[in-house]
């Protein structure tokens, strides 16, 4: 163990009690990668070098991420101002008779719509168009709340198989292919969140049927003045165009899913499918409605899809530099050859101590990647978990991708989030209409029992 190493130890810590503080630990990786630099290289300039080397770095490694996430925003936007949108989701209230029907009619909309577009497009949509048609069939609107949550900002966002957003920077940290985290995630975020989805119906049976023969006239005249429950209106053009737009949606992602199944796509190249065709429809979008001026339309589109993505993940950046420095492949792009990855090198040890295909670790990774959901964004431990995971794992690349994908369970379902207040949980509550905090509580059962449910499916089947 060098000073470096100490240093980073220490980095990390100082990066864990911030996130408990639910503090920002932007300057804490800022701090420690300078502090790191100056030590191995022995120049303030190179330290200072060194500290913007590693942002680049992390943009090397997660500049895909980001353009996919702003190519689907942007997409997403150019379908919107036809109602493309709600046409998507209308046929769903139809299928809005029993509460349970309508519990499970909110679940499935909102995880393929988060799937594809992430949760935060989602949460408005479903919340806004589908919630009031589950409450008049007799769903009390926390039901609905806690619906979305499970099903968007859980179980679709921490398995993110679509986008590959949060598989991506795991994997990236623990020097394993995407696929493999890809893989195993997608398993454990289904295993958590049927369990919790299950749980969390269960455990609101009697509210339910005291809503059904008490609340719903109650809730149906206080919904005629509650604006959050209702769609606020928007000036749509080129309505003529949504029907066609859903369809070409519908079956280009259809195609992409096929294709990704098919020749085995994966990773990168299955983000460059799913990029090219959202930036193909939102291309045929803009034309048919915008005319000629789609040639400037669409560059507004795309510069609020990418701001959107930069604003969601930028901050990623330096906290993924931070963690880098652990990983003996990425160091060398910041520090230079034969730099020692800190991390990797200090999980080798904690290796020897503690076993990393048994409850013990698995549990420890869950934790972990809980306590650095505390901060309320559920992506900024990620870098961390998943060097830490690739560390522990001493070159076995599916025990690294199972402790990864562990830690990005814990990461997401707490900070991602169902059962962070402060989280964008707070959107979910807000445009349902139910305290954010109840909402908090009613999650914490169901979602803690989930992920206790998939650490044994973890360490029993996958490590």
């Amino acid at each position: 163990m060098t000073l470096g190493h100490w240093i980073y130890a220490l980095g990390t810590i100082a990066v864990v009690l911030t996130m408990i503080f639910r503090r920002n630990v932007l300057i804490p990786c800022i701090i420690s990668t300078f502090l790191i630099a100056l030590i191995y290289k022995g120049s303030l300039v190179g330290a200072v070098v060194s500290v913007f080397s590693a942002q680049m770095a992390a943009l090397r490694e997660l500049g895909s991420i980001f353009v996919i996430i702003g190519l689907m925003y942007a997409m997403l936007k150019s379908l919107s101002v036809t109602g493309a949108d709600e046409l998507l989701v209308a046929p769903m209230k139809k299928l809005m008779v029993t509460p349970l029907v309508s519990y499970i009619v909110i679940i499935v909309s909102t995880y393929v719509i988060s799937l594809f577009f992430w949760p935060t497009p989602a949460v408005p949509l479903i919340g806004a168009l589908l919630v009031p048609a589950a409450v008049k069939a007799g769903l009390p609107p926390m039901a609905g709340a806690v619906a979305i949550a499970l099903a968007g900002q859980g179980m679709a966002l921490s398995g993110d198989m679509v986008i590959q957003g949060a598989p991506g920077l795991s994997a990236s940290a623990a020097g394993i292919p995407v696929a493999l985290v890809n893989r195993a995630a997608a398993v454990l975020s289904l295993v958590t969140g049927i369990t919790a989805i299950v749980i969390a119906y269960y455990m609101m049976r009697k509210d339910i049927a005291a809503f059904q023969k008490n609340g719903i006239k109650e809730m149906a005249a206080a919904n005629e003045v509650r604006p959050e429950m209702q769609m606020k209106a928007k000036e749509l053009k080129g309505e003529a165009y949504a029907p066609f737009l859903v369809w070409l949606l519908v079956i280009s992602l259809a195609l992409v899913i096929f294709a990704m199944f098919r020749f085995d796509i994966t990773g990168g190249d299955a983000s460059a499918l799913l990029g090219g065709t959202a930036i193909l429809i939102m291309t045929v979008a803009t034309l048919l409605v915008e005319g000629a001026r789609g040639l400037d339309i669409i560059a507004d589109h795309l510069t609020d899809g990418l701001v959107f993505a930069f604003r969601v993940m930028g901050q990623i950046l330096p906290i993924a530099g931070f963690f880098f420095l652990g990983n003996p492949e990425a160091v060398v792009s910041i520090l230079g050859e034969g730099a020692p990855g800190y991390l990797f090198d200090i999980g080798e040890m904690i290796a020897q101590t503690i076993p990393p295909q048994g409850f013990l670790s698995a549990f420890g990774m869950l934790i972990l990647g809980i306590i650095t959901g505390l901060d309320g964004s559920g992506f900024s431990g990620l870098p961390m978990t998943g060097t830490l995971a690739g560390a522990m794992a001493s070159g076995n690349a599916s025990v690294a991708a199972g402790l990864a994908a562990l830690g990005q369970l814990g990461a997401i379902w707490a900070g991602g989030g169902t059962i962070i207040a402060w989280s964008s949980l707070v959107a979910v509550a807000g445009i349902v209409g139910v305290p954010v905090l109840d909402l908090v509580r009613q999650n914490f059962i169901p979602v803690v029992t989930g992920l206790i449910i998939a650490v044994i499916v973890a360490v029993l089947f996958l490590m």
